[in-house]
């Protein structure tokens, strides 16, 4: 039990401060077209679009009356990205380097 509160609170931290660098870069809670796109790592707009359209996006998205788009919040994103982070980690494969 000791492990999950530990895990929580390191997901907690790490949301909290990507959350604040993501407000300071992008200067606003809420991020649409590229700049949602450069946030969650797309290597595109159109590749954003293509991943929107499916029932698997991992961030909430959402309409704003009298606006074009969706928008996603940067608390969710920051939430997937640090959730990302702390179950996903890369470990390269150990291979000796020539020299």
């Amino acid at each position: 039990m000791q492990a999950d509160t530990s895990e929580g609170s390191e997901l907690e931290t790490l949301a909290l401060q990507l959350e604040r660098e993501l407000m300071n870069s992008y200067g606003s809670p809420l991020l649409t077209g590229e700049k949602l796109a450069e946030a969650m790592g797309y290597r595109s707009i159109h590749s954003l679009r293509k991943h929107m359209s499916q029932r698997t996006f991992p961030v909430k998205l959402f309409t704003i009356k009298g606006r074009r788009g969706r928008f996603a919040l940067v608390k969710d994103i920051a939430c997937w990205l640090a959730t990302q982070r702390l179950q996903q980690p890369y470990e390269p494969e150990e291979t000796p380097i020539e020299q």
